[in-house]
């Protein structure tokens, strides 16, 4: 449905233009995005006529999904007033601030974990279906220039405006934080089990609703206060995780944002240069291998001198990744060469971070098989990759699929048709055990590549294991 504007739309018009879709593709990737959110629309070049020459202005979430399809054409967020969308459904820019007054950030990350709950109140998979701005690389600029500029904050304790049940102010102590510590350690255990859609990972947000924000909103001490951002900055960035995890871009993107503010507040530069590398990641996944790198060497330069050799380790790994999907072979071989110096120095005894538990050599090996990968050396890739299927697979069940899934790929460059049927099998059985968008990706990936043999037994097999998967709900 739509409702009159007066007069045609002509910031639509000029916006379009600048971006360069016509009518009907600006109509395809509305229709596409609202299909990603699980949504049925059916616009076509005559709708979109209408909402330029006559000013007609879409109802439901169209407003917000034609905003994010034009910002990924122009590599930006695009806001509503920008296209005459204005006083369409207001699509709140919570979360994408990072503020540089204390109070003002935790006033942000509260408001973006009441948000959430909002959505999934409201059905039809939450708020990040009708939220606009799909996932834009540019929102992490600010963030990172400001947490290099200043990584902590000069002071964080607080008086509190929130109060408990008998009415009393809220005071915040070491065993609340613990408590949120503990929380994080099992979601991160969950997710990595049985990936970032699972019902016990996906309990996160909730817990940030009715744990965290309740506590960020109390009275604490500086030395309380910096250890309740350091647990609620760990929170944050695994319901990031997990948001990535199975494809909720945007919602990720402001996670990352909020723990990044939070992780200054803690004054923990390690942990900042950790949500840092996950926006690496992300946006290494999504294509922005340039930004990728200089978000790990954010991270890389800012903790020289602070950061474990582990921890090093993973930041030049990270930072590997990027350069490998920019296509940059000599950067790539030197980021790997150096997180594997560092990770030769790691020690037993070093204090390392406790949300760095999931990285050791098998960790490298897997992700410098996929720069390998990125890089079309197959040969590379199957060395890798067997170093990183060597270990054991319970507790890390998502990793293995997707290392599973990798070594398919080299097989089959290699010329091994039989041998990447037989990993992509196992793959796909991995795959049906966990909640996992990128892992489902991986496999449709691996599909796609195997599609010049169509019509070969052990690809028709693997394909037909694999629908179940592919057909399931997102």
């Amino acid at each position: 449905m739509s409702r009159e504007q007066r007069g045609p739309n002509e910031k639509l018009g000029a916006v379009l233009a600048l971006a360069g879709i016509s009518n009907a593709g600006l109509a395809r990737r509305v229709n596409d995005l609202g299909a990603q959110r699980g949504l049925t629309l059916r616009y076509d070049k005559t709708s979109v006529a209408r909402w330029v020459s006559k000013g007609m202005v879409p109802q439901g979430a169209a407003p917000h999904l034609i905003a994010a399809a034009i910002g990924q054409k122009l590599g930006r967020p695009v806001p509503l007033h920008e296209i005459g969308l204005a006083d369409a459904d207001p699509a709140p820019e919570v979360g994408l601030a990072f503020p540089r007054d204390v109070g003002q950030a935790v006033r942000s990350a509260t408001e973006l974990y009441r948000l959430d709950l909002a959505g999934r109140r409201a059905g039809s998979g939450g708020i990040w279906q009708s939220l606009a701005g799909s996932f834009a690389v540019s929102a992490y600029a600010t963030p990172a220039s400001r947490w290099l500029i200043t990584p902590a904050d000069s002071s964080v304790a607080r008086e509190a405006h929130t109060v408990d049940g008998s009415g009393a102010p809220l005071k915040v102590g070491h065993s609340d934080v613990q408590k949120l510590r503990e929380a994080a350690e099992d979601a991160r255990r969950w997710d990595s089990k049985y990936g970032g859609g699972d019902w016990r990972s996906s309990m996160v947000p909730e817990c940030l609703r009715v744990e965290a924000a309740p506590l960020l909103l109390g009275a604490y001490s500086d030395e309380v206060g910096r250890a309740l951002f350091g647990a609620s900055a760990e929170l944050t960035r695994l319901a990031g995780w997990m948001a990535f995890d199975t494809g909720q871009q945007e919602a990720a993107q402001r996670y990352y944002i909020q723990a990044l503010r939070l992780a200054r507040a803690a004054a923990d530069v390690p942990l900042g240069g950790y949500v840092l590398a996950s926006m690496s990641l992300q946006a290494t996944y999504r294509g922005f291998g340039d930004e990728g790198v200089d978000l790990a060497q954010a991270a890389v330069e800012r903790n020289r001198g602070l950061a474990t050799a582990r921890t090093m380790s993973f930041f030049r790994l990270v930072e590997a990744r990027a350069h490998a999907r920019a296509g940059d072979a000599q950067a790539a071989g030197a980021a790997l060469k150096a997180a594997e110096g560092w990770l030769e120095r790691a020690r037993e005894g070093d204090n390392d971070p406790s949300w760095l538990g999931f990285y050791g050599y098998d960790r490298f090996a897997a992700d410098a098989a996929e720069c390998y990968r990125d890089l079309k050396a197959p040969r590379q890739v199957r060395r890798f990759t067997e170093q990183a299927l060597s270990k054991p697979t319970e507790e890390f069940v998502r990793s293995h699929g997707l290392r599973l899934v990798v070594s398919a790929v080299a097989e089959l460059e290699s010329g091994n048709l039989d041998a990447a049927c037989e990993q992509g099998v196992r793959a796909v059985e991995v795959a049906g055990r966990i909640s996992s968008a990128r892992t489902t990706e991986y496999v449709k990936d691996l599909l796609h590549r195997l599609e010049p043999y169509g019509d070969e037994p052990r690809v028709v097999e693997l394909r037909e294991r694999a629908r179940p998967l592919l057909m399931a709900p997102a």
